[in-house]
């Protein structure tokens, strides 16, 4: 089984995107896609539902295993160690549209993440 950690934030648009990325990997049917929403208070996000729910509809669509996740606190220390408990195989997050200034820089979570592991991380971002 090859472990796949999906940062998940709010935004249905990148959900999509990283679901259909993951989806379209060759051995479907071998992937565990563990979709991980990091909240920041007490209660959750309710707005991330309809994310998770987008990634893991399209993802189960595509015949590839899902587990949803949602985690208290900063969001790349959560998915380093959320990535770091299911000794994943790759980290998955969505990038953000950049001026041409800026696409040299990741956004920080992105950034962070890149630069807290050595696992593979597949960087996502939608077309414009």
């Amino acid at each position: 089984m090859y472990d796949i950690i999906v940062g998940v934030d709010t935004d249905v648009e990148r959900a999509r995107t990283q679901a259909e990325a993951v989806a379209a990997l060759p051995g479907r049917g071998e992937i565990n896609a563990i979709l991980v929403h990091v909240f920041d208070n007490e209660d959750g996000d309710i707005e991330s539902v309809e994310a998770v729910s987008e990634a893991r509809s399209i993802l189960e669509e595509a015949d590839v295993g899902v587990t949803t996740e949602g985690i208290g606190g900063e969001t790349a220390m959560a998915l380093l160690d959320t990535a770091e408990r299911y000794d994943a195989d790759c980290i998955c997050v969505a990038g953000r549209k950049r001026s041409p200034a800026g696409k040299a820089i990741f956004g920080s979570v992105t950034q962070d993440v890149i630069m807290g592991t050595q696992r593979p991380t597949l960087v996502c971002s939608r077309e414009e």
